[in-house]
């Protein structure tokens, strides 16, 4: 099948893939978009899982307040300023502290969880937890995304939230 320019530009669209990259995934799915979309998901969390050892020292602390009585502030990192400053990582970091303040998680990871709590994780775990905006894809699936689209190694390093008249908050160092 001809892979024409609306085809690779629709799963461009869909993906944030580059243009040789969807190519060659269209080509592969001998054009079903559908197809593609799942090679280049496939392959961006293979990616990921090779970038997930780098040192991610870069990024940035976003905060966000729900009606002035829950807030969360989270530590995002990556590994350069460049990518910290990019509209689509400063979405993930609010995406993120939105997560926090919505799910109340009390660790970053399943692996911080106490054992005695393990049937807990999805709810504990922040890296576990069904994003609130797709319940279908979790933090950790998220996040990988995001790994595979901008390059980098990207972390959550630590978080913060806070509820009006609540004393103790759940703070990550």
């Amino acid at each position: 099948m001809e892979i024409t320019a609306s085809l690779v530009k629709e799963l461009r669209e869909r993906t944030g893939a580059g243009v040789m990259e969807c190519k060659r995934a269209l080509q592969d799915a001998n054009g079903n978009v559908g197809q593609a979309e799942g090679l280049l998901r496939q392959r961006g969390l293979d990616r990921a899982d090779k970038k997930a050892g780098r040192a991610a020292s870069q990024g940035l602390i976003e905060s966000y307040i729900h009606a002035g009585r829950v807030g969360a502030m989270v530590e995002v990192n990556c590994e350069t300023d460049f990518v910290a400053r990019t509209d689509d990582f400063r979405q993930l970091a609010h995406d993120i502290a939105m997560q926090v303040a919505a799910s109340a998680p009390k660790y970053i990871t399943a692996d911080e969880v106490p054992a005695d709590d393990q049937d807990h994780v999805a709810e504990l775990a922040l890296l576990a937890q069904p994003f609130i905006k797709d319940p279908g894809v979790n933090i950790e699936d998220l996040i990988k995304r995001h790994i595979a689209k901008l390059g980098e190694a990207i972390r959550v390093s630590r978080f913060v939230r806070y509820e009006l008249g609540e004393n103790a908050s759940q703070d990550q160092a």
